[in-house]
């Protein structure tokens, strides 16, 4: 015979089945959720805090060592940034990194998170982004290169546009800075083609190197892509190097000035040993010269 259960063995055994049943949690949000980070307020009361840092995967800015350790320019600078409010503030920040591949919702998501929430996605910075983020000092001046297959003639003239480029497409890393210029170009000098988009950088370089397309690309990709043997070539010509990047944060987060402050110590952080040992290490001697030349 079956004996009678009371009703606290029923409670019991029903958080025990729902336990069972609860999916395991999870540890970063979805673009459509909020990512969140402990305040600068708690972390001046409490001598510590717990800070989210989402960043996009980037050669030499934001990757996977062969060790399989997170590191790069942007990491690294972080992990001073870390080490600097220990060292002079006395605040302990536990920096937890959050992979996001998608650079729309990768902005979408710092925008929409709480508190000391961190993004890492050299993101340039505009009079019109700062209407929807906040921004730490810049931390890298950027070159923008206009680029095409290797075999199209070096672009001398403006003029000679519609010509050299009459067999070419355009083509766009959707969401960015980039597409606006190529949509000023292709309004200028090819009105009513259609501009095809892409998500990332090597889907970009890839199409660009078949011969069919141009685009604009960060300076750092173009030359990396160059080094590993990809057929491409630049127009200094329509080259910009007017623009910079910074970390993000979203609007109701106070780190802001906290942040300034680090930029601000010793003279200014992009001129410490340690910065200029960061370029070098993770973008490679030219290149960060190149970099640290515009500045």
């Amino acid at each position: 015979m079956l004996q009678k259960l009371t009703l606290p063995c029923l409670l019991i055994m029903l958080s025990l089945f729902l336990a069972a049943c609860s999916p395991e949690p999870v540890v970063s949000l979805s673009p459509l959720g909020q990512d969140r980070g402990d305040s600068f307020q708690q972390a001046q009361q409490q001598g510590q805090a717990s800070l989210t840092v989402l960043y996009v995967p980037a050669e030499g800015f934001a990757y996977t060592n062969a060790a399989g350790e997170l590191t790069g320019v942007s990491v690294e600078i972080m992990r001073d940034f870390a080490r600097w409010a220990e060292r002079h503030h006395r605040i302990r920040l536990q920096l937890n990194f959050v992979e996001e591949t998608n650079w729309q919702h990768f902005y979408q998501r710092v925008m929409q998170a709480e508190g000391g929430v961190f993004g890492l996605g050299n993101v340039t910075i505009t009079e019109a982004r700062k209407q929807e983020l906040q921004f730490s000092p810049p931390y890298m001046n950027n070159v923008a290169a206009l680029i095409t297959h290797q075999d199209v003639a070096e672009l001398q003239d403006w003029a000679d546009f519609p010509s050299q480029f009459a067999e070419l497409e355009p083509l766009a890393f959707s969401g960015t800075l980039h597409e606006v210029r190529i949509r000023r170009l292709r309004d200028s000098y090819q009105p009513g083609l259609a501009i095809q988009r892409v998500t990332s950088n090597p889907d970009l370089l890839e199409l660009v190197a078949s011969g069919a397309f141009y685009s604009y690309v960060d300076a750092y990709n173009y030359w990396r892509a160059r080094q590993a043997g990809m057929p491409l070539r630049d127009h200094p010509l329509a080259a910009e190097t007017d623009e910079t990047f910074g970390f993000i944060m979203p609007l109701n987060s106070d780190w802001s000035q906290f942040m300034q402050a680090f930029f601000a110590a010793e003279g200014g952080y992009r001129h410490t040993a340690s910065y200029r040992q960061i370029m070098q290490q993770h973008l490679g001697q030219e290149l960060a010269e190149l970099l640290l030349g515009h500045e």
